[in-house]
């Protein structure tokens, strides 16, 4: 076997292993049993140690990290959302966030396998310490953005079912409002850091690369918008009170537009980052 066969083996493996924690969570949520939350997180686990083999691999074929087209790119981005929630789970024990994190990483790890096999665009400047840095905060920051969305949701979701006379399906499925309002925070917390380092090693790299920190590239006005958007949100946090339901709803809003910002801006208006959607 090449190592080509070899990486892309892992690739299947890992998103196999990925859809069965999804479902470990899924069940999770009806049955309320440990074991399968315990299941559903050692799934992800053992899916993303393979997953990073994998890219590993790519990146030892390439030279450098695998992130040229859209194949690779959501390759990475689903590792770092994998690796991210490992993380955060640890942290803040919020079981039930898995079936949050478990699909989008089988999305985009689905949609990496079925998308067509572009060859990369092999560049000089695509190379670097940099990009490197650039690429790797950037989706490590919108991996923790994506899920304090996800809290978002969820605490919604529970509110509702709080209001409900009836209490209905949800109520005691999910965590208090709390314990989800504080995660979404940290989450953002650590996203908006992230977020906010990778703006500034891509603005290193641009200048490095085109002569200029700014270019006004559609990628570069959207990611702005996006970080004033989780700017504005951690500001009222903390100066105005911004809590619960407030701040559940930016979170939602802020991870639309930075969804847009990954994907919208590549595929639909173009810019110095298309290639990497291609």
């Amino acid at each position: 076997m090449t190592l080509e066969s070899i990486s892309h083996s892992l690739f299947v493996i890992s998103t196999a292993i990925y859809v069965s924690s999804m479902a470990a969570y899924i069940s999770y949520l009806f049955k309320q049993k440990e074991y399968l939350q315990n299941y559903g997180f050692l799934l992800i686990c053992l899916g993303a140690v393979l997953h990073f083999a994998g890219i590993c691999i790519t990146t030892i074929i390439m030279g450098t990290l695998p992130a040229y087209n859209l194949e690779q790119t959501l390759y990475i981005a689903a590792l770092c959302l994998s690796g991210t929630f490992i993380v955060l789970n640890q942290k803040f024990n919020l079981k039930i966030l898995g079936l949050f994190a478990s699909p989008l990483v089988v999305i985009m790890m689905s949609a990496a396998l079925m998308v067509n096999d572009t060859p990369p665009v092999k560049a000089s400047f695509l190379n670097g310490f940099w990009l490197v840095s650039h690429i790797v905060m950037i989706f490590t920051g919108e991996a923790a953005l994506a899920l304090a969305c996800g809290s978002g949701i969820l605490y919604l979701i529970q509110e509702k079912a709080i209001k409900d006379k009836k209490r209905g399906f949800f109520y005691k499925r999910l965590p208090s409002l709390d314990l989800l309002d504080n995660t979404s925070y940290n989450s953002v917390i650590i996203g908006f850091t992230m977020l906010t380092a990778g703006l500034i090693t891509g603005l290193v790299y641009a200048k490095n690369v085109w002569g200029t920190f700014w270019s006004w590239d559609p990628k570069e006005i959207w990611s702005a918008v996006t970080w004033l958007i989780y700017a504005a949100l951690l500001h009222g946090r903390l100066t105005s009170g911004w809590r619960g339901r407030k701040s559940a709803i930016m979170t939602i809003v802020g991870f639309a537009v930075l969804l847009f910002t990954l994907f919208g801006v590549n595929l639909l208006i173009g810019g110095h980052h298309q290639p990497f959607t291609k």
